[in-house]
């Protein structure tokens, strides 16, 4: 059998990483436009809770008349290119030093960004080789299969020896269905509760990671 991971909200919290960004948009707009950064961070999470990501910095800045194009440009290249500041939960980490490898990570997500991830939680001496879709072109993002098949390839193994852990039942699982490998949904993250379209679900669904090692250690062939 051959884990492979995705990475945001599967092997750590994702919210770590947002509001990493914000503290760091917050003190840039400290600095250039003396904007308090403990109230603009304050008020950032209040508009992601309320109203998602879509125009957040938009509405942030628009009653400060604040909001031009060159300021939001701003705002989200800091956002993308900060060095966030994450932590790995150490039950996740312990479990990733005892898992049997070989392991892999496949992740979606600007290239940039995905990689400051990777380096700030410490994760490559646990993988193989870690996989960001967006290096081999934004189509070939999940659900495509096509990292997934390099993996294949260079184990040579059956696609019923891999197994796919993720969050997303919008794209993480329903080719890797078709193929045979085996999938598992962690239920965390703010997909945690989306109900997946028929033939888009993991085949098994955990509350949490650290409910995987006790799936393995026991029967794991409905995986």
């Amino acid at each position: 059998m051959i884990l492979i991971f995705d990475l945001d909200d599967t092997l750590y919290d994702e919210r770590q990483f947002v509001e990493s960004g914000f503290r760091s948009v917050a003190d840039m707009a400290q600095q250039c436009w003396q904007l308090d950064a403990a109230t603009s961070f304050q008020r950032l999470c209040q508009l992601l809770d309320s109203q998602g990501r879509g125009r957040i910095f938009d509405d942030w800045l628009a009653p400060h008349n604040l909001a031009t194009k060159t300021n939001i440009s701003a705002c989200v290249h800091r956002y993308r290119l900060h060095k966030p500041q994450l932590s790995l939960p150490p039950t996740h980490r312990k479990m990733l030093q005892s898992l049997p490898g070989p392991l892999y990570l496949v992740t979606d997500g600007h290239k940039i960004v995905q990689q400051n991830k990777v380096q700030a939680l410490g994760l490559a001496p646990y993988f193989k080789r870690i996989f960001i879709t967006h290096r081999f072109g934004i189509k070939h993002a999940k659900p495509s299969t096509h990292c997934f098949d390099l993996i294949q390839q260079a184990e040579q193994c059956r696609w019923q020896d891999l197994v796919y852990i993720g969050d997303n039942p919008a794209k993480d699982f329903v080719n890797l269905n078709k193929k045979g490998a085996g999938t598992i949904r962690i239920l965390t993250g703010c997909h945690k509760n989306v109900q997946a379209k028929p033939g888009y679900d993991a085949k098994t669904r955990l509350h949490t990671l650290t409910e995987l090692m006790p799936l393995l250690k026991g029967n794991h062939n409905n995986v």
